[in-house]
């Protein structure tokens, strides 16, 4: 061995050890994300933008924030993930929460469940991507220890009905009808204001109820229905978008205040990035399940704008008593969020036109 062999073995040696310690400077900061949303980079929009997000992340601190994305419901429910985040982030730094889940974390987010709340997806988008919901979500906070990073459209957020009955193309063809529900009163009393009975049961149970007649039908996103076989238990389908579904993306609060403020602004503006991502993936999975949907059942129908106004003015009193009266929210915060998306409605297509028309 000569003199001049030494130094390298001793460089070789050290090797092992300046990898290690690059490793660990590396990864500075970790953030794990859990959902229910399955693994998949073309069958939904959530995931998709999780990845996005991840690449961003990592990209702009250099690896120093490492992100882990556990998708399918891996790391237990919503309920379950959503409780490791409140508890302050030290297994589980975020969980994407749909809206059941998220109203158990901070009641208030039960007044966003209003039937008929959108026209359409642009209108939604600009509500929850707006000043207005991200001061509401601010609440989180100091309620459940959580941060708002965005809202996701859950399945596509707009709803379709199956049933087995007849089409529904009016309000009036819901009388009598037995739906199946979420465990939600706002969907069992939006039902009951239309003339359905209302069955609330788990989604286990869904397939059974149908194939049993213990109910008449369901609503749920198209993709949902086209997905998991509804139109094996069931012969109609209405988009009527009644309902639109939406899931929170929520951080630990406490695990947040450990970052370096320039990481939180990379968190942020990354998320903000994701979201705009999976609006418009979400949008065309909705769009491609309906046509779909449309070959699979045996009939179709899209409720025109007239009768879903209709069968709002109906469902809507009925939603804002049970909201206020039962449920306990604050009146003057429902008719903040209804006037702000009346705003939404009425100066989206005025910008537009002013925009793009004159």
């Amino acid at each position: 061995m000569t003199a001049t062999s030494l130094p390298r073995l001793a460089a070789l040696a050290a090797l092992p050890l300046a990898i290690a310690s690059t490793q660990v400077q590396a990864q500075s900061y970790e953030m794990a994300i859990a959902t229910l949303i399955p693994e998949n980079l073309t069958n939904n929009s959530i995931y998709p933008a999780l990845v996005h997000f991840k690449e961003q992340v990592e990209s702009r601190t250099e690896g120093d924030l490492a992100v882990t994305i556990f998708g399918g419901g891996q790391m237990g429910s919503e309920v379950e993930t959503g409780s490791q985040v409140q508890a302050g982030g030290r297994a589980l730094q975020s969980s994407i929460l749909t809206s059941g889940a998220m109203s158990s974390f901070y009641s208030d987010y039960q007044v966003v469940t209003a039937p008929f709340l959108f026209d359409n997806w642009r209108q939604a988008w600009a509500f929850f991507d707006g000043e207005w919901f991200a001061d509401f979500m601010s609440g989180t906070v100091e309620a459940a220890d959580m941060r708002y990073l965005g809202t996701f459209d859950d399945g596509g957020g707009f709803v379709a009905f199956t049933n087995n009955e007849r089409p529904i193309k009016t309000v009036d063809d819901l009388e009598g009808l037995n739906i199946r529900t979420e465990e939600n009163p706002a969907h069992v009393a939006t039902m009951k204001a239309l003339g359905a009975s209302a069955t609330p049961l788990p989604w286990g149970e869904l397939i059974t109820a149908l194939e049993t007649g213990l109910a008449d039908g369901q609503f749920n996103a198209p993709v949902i229905n086209t997905t998991y076989g509804l139109d094996e238990v069931t012969d109609y389908t209405t988009l009527t978008g009644h309902v639109y579904n939406s899931a929170s993306w929520m951080v630990s609060e406490a695990w947040y205040q450990e970052l370096p403020e320039d990481y939180q602004r990379i968190v942020t503006t990354a998320a903000r990035e994701a979201v705009q991502l999976s609006h418009g993936a979400s949008a065309m999975l909705a769009t491609a399940s309906w046509q779909k949907s449309c070959e699979l059942f045996e009939e179709c129908y899209i409720m025109p704008t007239d009768e879903r106004q209709r069968m709002a003015e109906i469902a809507r009193p009925a939603w804002k008593t049970w909201i206020v009266e039962d449920f306990g929210a604050d009146a003057q915060l429902v008719e903040d969020l209804l006037a702000e998306v009346q705003s939404l409605r009425e100066t989206l297509p005025q910008q537009t036109y002013q925009r793009y028309g004159q």
